[in-house]
């Protein structure tokens, strides 16, 4: 029996209303997998400093996805050829291209599972999927881990101007209020073309790259790595860290099954398969803040003072420089907050440690935008664009980090 695609439409506060093209796809969005990220941060702990910052990995699913609607319009009306069959197969991968994040996004990465990225996670789900949907998601697969002939499809998806970075600069600048990270997407996308199989941008879109790029440097120091974020990021590391390692100690620690099992257990890469995807769609911010909430009253002075400082937000202090810390610096401060609180070496680098942040605008050397020039060649935008700006955004900047307790030391 055919399910009945009662949900049209979705009102988003960016674009307004968002149409659901097709009864897979909103059999998909109706999927728990998928409606998990209801729970899910886009941005961490963000909001932190943002207090705006609440959106969720279902909003910006749902924004790329409408953005991706665009591009397809766009294109098309170039003389693109996109069939029905790859129209489908973009939208899915789009709308899931995120699905593979655990609770508060990136902090898991290294915390949950051993250095298993989101987007294997991701790929994971879909392989999944695809085969409770009978093998309809096999095109977006194809696409999303850019396999596809036609490699245009895949830098849609993925590439230093896709729909996912087109929509989660625009929706954080929104939500976070930070208007100098808002970027013209559907100018963008009106710019859009496709030359020997590569998606480039029309010359006189080429200001609108521009703006795009210092966009996102913005938003980088900014938002993203908005030292207070950093901070409490690795405060909630730490957290997950020591709480593994007393449940390893045999200590009894209240929270979800699904963390306990996370915690309780080494999963990496290799042992990663569709028994621990069940278990790791079960996790959700929830899981991560009820433990938060309960473990703030542990005897585990570390633990109880770790998780007290997110939920009260009283965090590390943190210094942030363009050298790196001096070894003489961190040990003065090691040593005094050892001294002052009785711990060892171990339980002491909970507190103080250290740090680098990088960030590159345009990474050129992963991939270039082309402009499609009126003459009809295709330039790097760097080239091209009398902006001075540019070439430095290609630089990887460094800054680095210390953190430390603020008071009592």
């Amino acid at each position: 029996m055919k399910t009945s695609n009662k949900l049209k439409i979705f009102n988003d506060p960016i674009y307004g209303f968002i149409r659901i093209p097709s009864t897979l796809v909103f059999d998909l969005i109706a999927d728990p997998y998928f409606q998990r990220l209801r729970r899910i941060s886009q941005m961490g702990l963000s909001y932190l400093v943002y207090p705006g910052a609440h959106h969720t990995r279902f909003h910006h699913a749902l924004g790329c996805m409408y953005l991706m609607q665009k591009s397809i319009q766009v294109l098309r009306f170039k003389g693109v050829e996109i069939t029905q069959g790859e129209e489908d197969g973009l939208l899915i991968a789009i709308l899931l291209h995120d699905i593979g994040h655990g609770p508060f996004s990136h902090a898991m990465e290294h915390s949950i599972v051993e250095g298993v990225s989101h987007e294997f996670i991701s790929l994971q789900f879909m392989e999944e999927l695809n085969q409770r949907f009978n093998g309809s998601l096999t095109e977006a697969i194809s696409i999303f881990t850019g396999n596809h002939s036609k490699k245009f499809l895949n830098q849609l998806v993925s590439s230093q101007l896709d729909m996912d970075r087109l929509d989660y600069l625009k929706r954080d600048s929104f939500y976070t209020g930070v208007a100098e990270g808002n970027t013209n997407a559907e100018r963008l996308i009106t710019m859009l073309n496709v030359v020997d199989g590569n998606l480039v941008i029309e010359e006189k879109g080429i200001y609108s790259v521009e703006k795009f790029l210092m966009a996102r440097r913005f938003m980088y120091w900014q938002v993203y790595l908005h030292k207070t974020a950093v901070v409490a990021e690795r405060v909630l590391i730490s957290i997950l860290k020591r709480a593994r390692s007393l449940i390893e100690k045999g200590e009894s620690l209240n929270c979800s099954d699904a963390l306990k099992y996370f915690l309780s257990n080494h999963i990496d890469i290799n042992n990663f398969n569709s028994e621990i995807l069940a278990k790791f769609a079960k996790l959700d911010d929830v899981d991560i803040l009820a433990a938060l909430k309960e473990w703030q009253f542990s005897d585990d002075f570390i633990l109880s003072s770790l998780c007290e400082m997110i939920i009260d937000r009283k965090l590390l202090h943190i210094k942030v420089k363009k050298e790196p810390v001096t070894e003489s610096k961190f040990l003065s401060q090691f040593n005094k907050v050892k001294a002052h609180y009785n711990l060892t070496d171990e339980e002491t680098s909970y507190f103080v440690f250290r740090g680098e942040l990088k960030n590159k605008a345009y990474d050129r050397q992963h991939q270039t935008i082309n402009i499609l020039r009126k003459n009809g060649k295709i330039t790097d935008v760097a080239k091209l664009s009398d902006h001075l700006n540019l070439n430095a955004l290609s630089k990887t900047v460094t800054k680095y980090y210390m953190c430390y307790p603020k008071e009592g030391v």
